[in-house]
């Protein structure tokens, strides 16, 4: 698995091409039409649920047989952004954050505001900095002294392109850098990273029968950045036995951070959770999953740090609850129009999600689920 051939130009397309769609929580349709052609391109069924997510299904072994095992498999397609909440008579948009956004990211960004079919670009704008007070320019601006500048004149002419309730999302170029070209930056990599890897486990499967009886649902998610509630209905909805969660995790890997509180190392291969915000996992999966990687090669590392949460948050009490493990691509700079992450990384993330599956028989005879 570790030496598994495949071609990165192809994988690195995918994630550009999911990372820059526009796609605030809540506003989650330009992704959603993104994946659904690509599930279409690999035939695989799939469905939309009442909360908008997508779930494609993959079906192995004798589909008669009673007392199939369920595994599903989730990444959320929102990303952070803000929602419009007013706009003045000079045309300038005031917004609100949709998800963990930190001041000191916002302003002076290049945005996109509108509704994912119309998008405007405009600039987040603050007090120039010879208007300041002294004890004013080293600290970041308050959300509430920013506002967004398309370049409208009034209120009359500003509302032609977007009003009260409108979306923002970071408007953010995508490349490679660093030694080997190995680093991704990036707006949205929390969590298209994790959707582009689903798409690709999908592919690799998609015409093989090695993993027993068993029912495979792929779940791209939305609403994760606002209250992990497109992932609740979901699982509700699956009832599976095991849920892999695919995410991003902040990681303090840089200059000055003390060991414990660097969460993961870039290139060190993807993280799994032992505990966060909201889960504790459980010891057999995080045991079967660390097994798991050192027989296949592949890098795999531990998060150092209770910190974050997730979509486990809401499935793992799904139902009458579920066994859930989290992997993680550790990423700098999270929830910024700037994420960066190891593309190696991302490989283990999607290498251990098609061993899992590909392994899930071992996993199930030696755990009880009852």
């Amino acid at each position: 698995m570790a030496n598994k051939i495949y071609d990165r130009e192809k994988s690195l397309s995918l994630i550009k091409s999911l990372s820059l769609a526009f796609g605030p929580t809540g506003c989650e349709e330009p992704v959603v039409e993104l994946i659904e052609k690509k599930l279409e391109t690999l035939s695989v069924p799939f469905m939309r649920d009442r909360m908008g997510n997508i779930i494609a299904r993959l079906r192995f072994g004798d589909i008669k047989v009673e007392g199939r095992r369920k595994i599903m498999v989730s990444a959320h397609m929102d990303e952070v952004g803000f929602m419009i909440n007013e706009v003045d008579d000079k045309g300038y948009f005031h917004m609100d954050t949709v998800g963990g956004i930190d001041g000191s990211v916002m302003a002076g960004r290049k945005v996109l505001v509108g509704d994912g079919k119309r998008l405007t670009c405009g600039v987040i704008a603050s007090t120039a900095i010879h208007h300041k007070k002294k004890d004013e320019r080293s600290k970041a601006e308050k959300l509430e002294k920013l506002y967004i500048d398309i370049g409208a004149t009034d209120r009359e002419s500003a509302k032609q392109y977007a009003d009260i309730g409108s979306f923002v999302a970071f408007d953010s170029e995508f490349y490679t850098f660093g030694k080997n070209r190995s680093f991704i930056k990036s707006k949205a990599l929390d969590d298209r990273m994790g959707c582009a890897a689903m798409l690709e486990v999908i592919e690799a499967l998609a015409d093989t029968d090695v993993c027993g009886d068993l029912d495979v649902y792929f779940c791209f998610t939305v609403r994760e950045e606002i209250g992990l509630s497109g992932a609740l209905t979901a699982a509700n909805l699956i009832r599976p036995d095991l849920a892999l969660v695919l995410e991003t995790t902040a990681v303090g890997d840089i200059e000055g951070a003390s060991p414990e509180k660097r969460v993961a190392e870039l290139g060190e291969g993807v993280c799994i959770s032992l505990m966060d915000r909201s889960t504790i996992y459980g010891r057999a999966e995080i045991d079967f999953v660390l097994s798991l990687a050192r027989q296949e090669g592949i890098a795999l590392q531990v998060k150092k740090y209770v910190s974050g949460g997730n979509d486990a948050g809401s499935i793992h009490k799904s139902g009458s609850g579920v066994k859930t493990v989290a992997l993680s691509v550790p990423t700098r700079y999270l929830h910024s129009p700037s994420c960066v992450a190891n593309f190696e990384d991302y490989l283990a993330q999607r290498d251990i999600v098609e061993a899992i599956i590909r392994k899930s028989n071992e996993y199930f005879s030696d755990v009880t689920l009852s």
